[in-house]
């Protein structure tokens, strides 16, 4: 067990399955991202230029270690169809060494 945030998972969503599952692939293809899971069709509910919205969405979950956060961010935002993707990073609290070891040997 590691008190250190060693892992991250960027979350972030897209309108169709496809552009997320792109996304993912596209991450792991270049090194920056371990892995991606899909999820979805989800619902969110947000306001956006003054006005309620409900949309289905895809919630797309990457995991990369702690250091390489901000590759794996910025290949994301270049890649999103968003203009202002929810990019939102969260700190494993628990990371089971022999998958931390995979996860940085995934993205070496």
């Amino acid at each position: 067990m590691t008190d250190d945030p060693s892992l991250m998972q960027l979350l972030t969503t897209f309108g169709d399955r496809e552009a997320a599952l792109a996304t993912a692939r596209a991450a792991v293809e270049a090194r920056v991202a371990a892995c991606g899971q899909v999820i979805g069709p989800i619902t969110s509910v947000y306001r956006w230029e003054q006005a309620m919205h409900e949309e289905e969405e895809y919630l797309c979950v990457m995991k990369v270690p702690s250091d390489g956060l901000d590759a794996l961010t910025t290949f994301v935002r270049k890649r999103h169809p968003y203009d202002t993707p929810e990019l939102t990073a969260l700190p494993s609290a628990y990371v089971e060494q022999r998958y931390l070891a995979w996860a940085r040997e995934s993205v070496t």
